[in-house]
């Protein structure tokens, strides 16, 4: 990574997080089957599938529904992807309403999709490179408009 990579300041910065309510189901589930495991096998080994299973499931829901989107050092990132901002196009705000039609009948199968469901807004970017075959990024956002006047400026 350059140098000016590191030190170029940052237009726009969003981390997506699963909310409270997502963390609820992979908790009871991982509880529930360190209670099953306990049952076979009691004594001193019988907390040892909460340790295991519980930390798990709240690390695998923090790895899998976290998403960071940022603007900074020329670049769009979302994820681990990243894309110059010189080779972006237009982009276009969804509001919940009208983002099932751009993720349903009218989404590109080569389109980029970070999608989080719990989030309403979401953003799509034209891309204008022609070596790559991707048309646009479609991203979930809670503030589109910011991330738009980070593209722009």
């Amino acid at each position: 990574m350059s140098e000016s990579a590191v030190t170029a300041p940052i237009a726009f910065r969003e981390r997506l997080f699963v909310p409270w309510w997502g963390w609820l189901l992979p908790l009871a589930g991982a509880t529930l089957l360190a209670a099953e495991i306990h049952m076979g096998f009691p004594g001193v080994r019988s907390w040892l599938p909460y340790v295991v299973t519980v930390p798990l499931a709240l690390l695998l829901v923090w790895r899998m529904g976290s998403l960071k989107v940022e603007v900074s050092g020329g670049e769009l990132r979302v994820g681990q992807a990243h894309v110059p901002l010189d080779l972006l196009g237009e982009a276009e705000v969804f509001d919940a309403k009208t983002k099932r039609k751009a993720m349903g009948p009218h989404l590109d199968p080569m389109a980029f999709v970070a999608h989080r469901g719990w989030v309403g807004p979401m953003v799509r970017i034209a891309l204008d490179d022609p070596n790559d075959p991707t048309p646009y990024w479609l991203v979930s956002v809670r503030s589109p408009e910011k991330l738009v006047a980070a593209l722009k400026g």
